[in-house]
């Protein structure tokens, strides 16, 4: 298969585990004699500085015309810091999902056996995980209308939703519960909020007319929270609206020990972009910490969104043994020896070889000099 990518890194630690995730792809297509074409682009703050643009128009033209995207991560302290800035890179991104209609946001939850008691919960609460998550991604708080009074004393935000929002994402989320164990959860406020009935409503209806076989459940939203942490091996598939979604997708990413492991894809009817889930992490850019395995993992959803499902397999396979071996980052393992490159190449190494011997911790380290 041939492919042309767009290569957003952004900000932070972005360039750095894109890099890695590119790697992973280049050793599918070697394995697999695929062609993997891909062209960079800048977004976020870095197109700020050069630009005065999170989401500059050749970028933009770029996304369009390419298959798939591969995003890094955008934000930096001097904007963060800054709510007057009347520039910001999280809006470059918020552009980038409304131009190419990526109106659905999927971020599966996956616990590895070896990382179980890193895991903020006991143990016996979190074994057996294993839940993805539909988040609608353009409509919504987000997207609706914004004032702020002329003295800046007053601010709303418009939340809006039309029922073709909610009916193309609930079928989606609907399809993939027939696929995994039959069971989808709705979270909303339904009894607080108008677009939540209307969620409510659409939903029970598709349910109920076009996927009798999956057993359609509702929480608010607030419990759901809670649920999350309680007993999260009930859920299977959970569907909601862009905030809630935003808020308990984070909450679930931190459930398997680290925010490093989640990856996601934000998919539309023609486009489709594949991220980490994690922030730019500027205070550790360059220092060769931050985790490549959200950003290889969304790598792997990229090849699955186009039917390379062995090939992502053999992303996600590399991905548990390094992690079964030891080879991880410090915010896995303390006081890690390895690197983001160092994960990078572990994993391309099994993608290529399949059967590598396990890391020795000497001056031996995957092909590394290492003064230890």
């Amino acid at each position: 298969m041939i492919l042309k990518i767009a290569v957003l890194p952004g900000d932070g630690i972005g360039p750095e585990v894109t890099k890695e995730a590119i790697k992973a792809l280049n050793a599918v297509a070697k394995k697999y004699d695929h062609t993997f074409e891909y062209e960079e682009a800048p977004v976020g703050a870095f197109a700020i500085d050069a630009f005065n643009d999170p989401l500059p128009p050749q970028t933009l033209t770029l996304c369009k015309t390419t298959d798939a995207l591969l995003f890094g991560a955008i934000g930096h302290p001097k904007y963060d810091n800054d709510p007057t800035a009347p520039v910001r890179p999280e809006q470059g991104l918020l552009r980038l999902r409304k131009e190419l209609g990526l109106f659905a946001n999927i971020r599966p939850t996956t616990i590895y056996p070896k990382l179980v008691n890193q895991s903020p919960l006991r143990p016996e609460r979190i074994a057996g995980v294993d839940l993805t998550i539909y988040r609608e991604l353009t409509g919504g708080i987000y997207f609706g209308e914004k004032q702020l009074s002329d003295d800046k004393t007053q601010a709303s935000d418009l939340c809006s939703y039309s029922r073709e929002e909610v009916e193309r994402i609930a079928h989606m989320a609907f399809r993939a519960a027939q696929k995994r164990r039959k069971k989808l959860t709705l979270v909303d406020k339904a009894n607080v909020l108008e677009t939540s009935r209307l969620w409510r409503r659409v939903v029970a209806e598709i349910g109920s007319t076009t996927y009798p076989d999956v057993a359609l459940d509702f929480l608010f939203v607030d419990n759901a929270a809670m649920q999350l942490i309680l007993n999260p091996t009930q859920f299977d598939v959970m569907l909601t609206e862009n905030m809630f979604g935003d808020i308990l997708s984070d909450e679930a990413s931190v459930l398997g020990g680290s925010i490093g492991l989640a990856a996601s894809a934000s998919v539309g009817k023609v486009h489709s972009m594949f991220e980490p889930i994690h922030g730019s992490y500027p205070q550790a850019a360059g220092k060769g910490i931050a985790n490549p395995v959200a950003s290889i993992l969304s790598a792997a959803l990229l090849l699955e969104h186009f039917n390379m499902y062995h090939e992502a397999g053999l992303i996600k396979e590399a991905v548990s043994y390094s992690i079964e071996k030891g080879v991880s980052t410090p915010d896995i393992v303390a006081n890690s020896i390895y690197t983001t490159q160092d994960v990078g190449n572990f994993v391309e190494s099994y993608i290529l070889k399949k059967e590598i011997p396990a890391p020795v911790l000497d001056n031996k380290t995957i092909g590394k000099s290492t003064i230890i």
